[in-house]
């Protein structure tokens, strides 16, 4: 395609002989590729924002706990309160070979504890060293509870985020340092910086970590544990053995099989797959909503360009009858329809972004910028591929109605 100064004043005449008509048609492209860009964008931030919730969480995780029986069952009363049992992972690794990870967790809620002046309430909770492997434990400072904390156990801990910013100073290494907690002194031996929101036992943020074995000892927990958690081994699915779970261990329990009040399962992995498909539809209609709106604006186009076919009939007619080609016809009816599709294009990718970086600003703390919402520079070349496309397709019938105008007709039209 040829382009020229004269081709190009020519464009830029023909587009302002009607500046209204052509502003709001315009308007319409630069409002379709506005409404893709940025649902684009605010669908990614979206995404990123409810990731962040499970952040560190394995997908293929669960969480048993147990709670108030809802029958009766051979001699217990409806309404029993029973316990699980640590005896219970013995019986899972052996009753449910699609298990890869089982590990107890206990915690208590509501527990003050103090550093020099300073007092902070927390939960308290006790874990073993595999939990990391459901819960990914991001340490600033120090390390997390290992076997031989739980061998020995020993009275350390390891803080949560808010735990440290609350009982000591910003930038201060914790680790040796003691804090006191329900009258027992622990030496603080690392934190940790996650920030997941899945509440299965507090936020990790304001958790006092200890050894299981510990906390079994300074609150006289014995065999009983309060939570079990577990993760299944690839290629399993948690909603495939979940009832093999509950079955094993009501039958340690004396629970009857068909009482679904007893035990609650949070099935991570079920979450994790709601979310993902949740989050696939959004997108589907983020595309369905964005395009729609684009081709709406370029049909617009067309449609001025065949008005304003209509109008140059004579022009045109002129034209050929001096000796212009069909292609020199076509493409200069094509290149008014790109240009115009083109700028407006352009000016509302430019806007969306604009609108995306405020967004992303305020969503987000000054120079931590955890949730994203520009479109990536593929994705904006993209964009601007699909304009000439749309400008060229826009342009293509109002080219061939001009194409098809003999000299005689637009005379006599005249």
């Amino acid at each position: 395609m040829r382009i020229d100064i004269d081709s190009c004043e020519e464009i830029l005449i023909t587009i302002t002989r009607n500046k209204t008509r052509s502003l709001l048609t315009a308007f319409g492209v630069f409002w379709g590729i506005f409404m893709l860009v940025t649902l684009i964008g605010g669908g990614q931030g979206m995404q990123e924002e409810m990731n962040s919730q499970f952040e560190g969480f394995a997908t293929n995780s669960a969480f048993l706990v147990s709670q108030r029986t809802g029958e009766a069952y051979k001699g217990f009363r409806k309404g029993r309160l029973w316990m699980l049992e640590i005896s219970d992972i013995e019986r899972l690794r052996k009753g449910v070979e699609e298990l890869d990870v089982i590990t107890p967790s206990i915690s208590y809620w509501g527990r003050t504890a103090i550093h020099e002046d300073k007092k902070y309430d927390a939960n308290v909770q006790g874990l073993y060293p595999d939990y990391g492997k459901i819960e990914h434990q991001e340490m600033t400072y120090g390390r997390f509870i290992n076997d031989v904390d739980i061998q020995e156990s020993r009275k350390v801990c390891v803080i949560g985020k808010r735990v440290y910013e609350s009982l000591f100073r910003s930038g201060q290494n914790p680790c040796g340092e003691y804090i006191r907690v329900d009258g027992i002194y622990y030496q603080v031996i690392g934190m940790c910086s996650s920030e997941g929101n899945i509440n299965i036992q507090g936020q990790a943020s304001e958790a006092i970590t200890l050894p299981y074995s510990t906390m079994q000892q300074a609150y006289n927990l014995g065999n009983r544990m309060h939570v079990l958690c577990f993760t299944v081994k690839p290629g399993v699915k948690v909603t495939d053995i979940q009832e093999k779970v509950e079955r094993i261990v009501k039958a340690a329990h004396y629970i009857s099989p068909n009482d679904k009040q007893a035990t609650m399962m949070l099935n991570a992995e079920a979450m994790f797959s709601m979310i993902d498909n949740l989050m696939t539809g959004i997108r589907i209609l983020i595309w369905m909503v964005g395009l729609g709106t684009l081709f709406a604006g370029a049909i617009g186009v067309s449609n001025i360009m065949m008005v304003t076919v209509r109008e140059r009939t004579t022009e045109i007619g002129i034209r050929r009858a001096i000796g212009a080609r069909p292609w020199d016809i076509l493409q200069q009816i094509l290149s008014e329809s790109m240009v115009l599709t083109t700028i407006a294009g352009m000016a509302g990718i430019s806007f969306a972004v604009l609108v995306l970086q405020v967004l992303e600003a305020a969503a987000n703390d000054p120079g931590n910028i955890t949730t994203h919402y520009q479109v990536s520079f593929g994705l904006a070349i993209g964009t601007c591929a699909l304009l000439i496309a749309l400008g060229v397709l826009a342009g293509l019938a109002p080219a061939y109605r001009a194409m098809a105008i003999k000299p005689i007709e637009a005379i006599r039209d005249e």
